[in-house]
């Protein structure tokens, strides 16, 4: 899980790179809004992994860059996997282990990577009319990397916390 999101934050900051310079303001700001979530989740994994004695690693690979709309793709797909397949089988291992604080933190995930994969499903459905677009505001809690547009509650959906734990990203 580290590993993984480690690189899916270097991967969604290439992919923002590449949409702005092909003129995709508001998606590159939602790749970077992804980013910081995904830091979040890596550094909330980190702090996991050292409670249990052990040091996270995490190899970098180079990010695969193609068309922003092959970016949305690949994210869609990433996000899903993680969502429907990764974390629930990470979750099923640290209930049977009984490991609270990895259960916490791979639910937190989860939550955050399907609403990634919904704001990336609709940017790709409203990709021709977001060419233009200029920079757009998202919010990340810094607490669980819960990602929004809005900022319209007033503790997180995923974790609670008050929304003044809320990062704000463009």
């Amino acid at each position: 899980a580290y590993n993984g999101e480690s690189n899916a934050r270097a991967r969604y900051l290439a992919f923002a790179e590449r949409a702005d310079q092909e003129q995709f303001g508001e998606v590159a700001s939602l790749f970077r809004a992804a980013a910081k979530a995904e830091e979040t989740h890596a550094n909330n994994h980190a702090a996991v992994i050292k409670k249990m004695g052990a040091t996270p690693q995490a190899k970098i690979e180079t990010p695969v860059l193609k068309s922003t709309k092959e970016n949305l793709e690949a994210a869609i797909k990433g996000e899903s996997y993680e969502r429907d397949k990764m974390y629930p089988e990470f979750l099923k291992k640290a209930r049977a282990d009984g490991n609270r604080d990895a259960i916490e933190t791979f639910n937190y995930a989860k939550n955050a990577e399907s609403e990634h994969a919904k704001l990336y499903s609709a940017a790709l459905n409203d990709l021709p009319s977001l060419k233009g677009s200029k920079a757009k505001t998202y919010y990340v809690c810094t607490v669980c990397g819960y990602t929004t547009p809005t900022l319209d509650f007033s503790k997180c959906p995923s974790c609670f916390s008050h929304k003044d734990k809320y990062e704000k990203i463009s």
